[in-house]
């Protein structure tokens, strides 16, 4: 299957970024804070507006831009996070007290080895599968999606629940990791 690319490097897209083989790495929370600190680069040095966002247990949905005139368009700023956030998550494996670390080496070098041309193992699943948004609707669809996510997988009760999601920048409640662009509610 050929994958699909950005249509507008510029414009508001939802985008998903999955693990290698649907890996559950992200169930630690110093992945996600390696997931969190990147983004927050991101935002900071390279122009990355986040709309709305949720880190599961081996994905990421987030809605996403980068300024207008900004000097990287929307898909390298995505390929140098996933990157980044790959190689740093590899270290943070070979280095921190993972108990999975035998397992997951194999996995990802496996991945790696046969799948990748340039790299000794894989984190992320290449590309990012775009759906540029353009009508209020849709992207109010997308951005509750996101927030049920956590729900749906059974992990807490309410959206505001799950820390890693921007459903709390949303509801305006503290302790929100990472700051998000809040797009207003539009009646249908």
């Amino acid at each position: 299957m050929p994958r699909r690319i950005i249509l507008d490097q510029y414009g508001l897209n939802y985008l998903t970024m999955t693990t290698i083989g649907w890996i559950d790495i992200f169930t630690r929370p110093v992945y996600k804070e390696i997931l969190i600190n990147s983004l927050k680069y991101c935002q900071q040095e390279k122009g990355l507006i986040i709309y709305a966002y949720v880190i599961m247990s081996n994905h990421i949905y987030l809605i996403a831009s980068v300024k207008n005139g900004n000097r990287q368009p929307l898909g390298e700023v995505i390929r140098d996070f996933k990157k980044f956030t790959a190689q740093t998550i590899w270290q943070a494996i070979q280095t921190g007290p993972e108990s999975r670390k035998m397992w997951l080496e194999h996995v990802l070098k496996f991945y790696g080895q046969n799948f990748t041309a340039y790299q000794h193992y894989q984190i992320w699943i290449h590309g990012s599968h775009p759906t540029l948004l353009f009508t209020d609707k849709v992207i109010w669809q997308k951005i509750n999606y996101i927030h049920e996510n956590p729900v749906r997988q059974g992990i807490v009760e309410h959206p505001s629940d799950y820390l890693y999601s921007s459903a709390r920048n949303y509801l305006q409640l503290p302790m929100c990791p990472l700051k998000v662009t809040r797009i207003d509610p539009v009646l249908f």
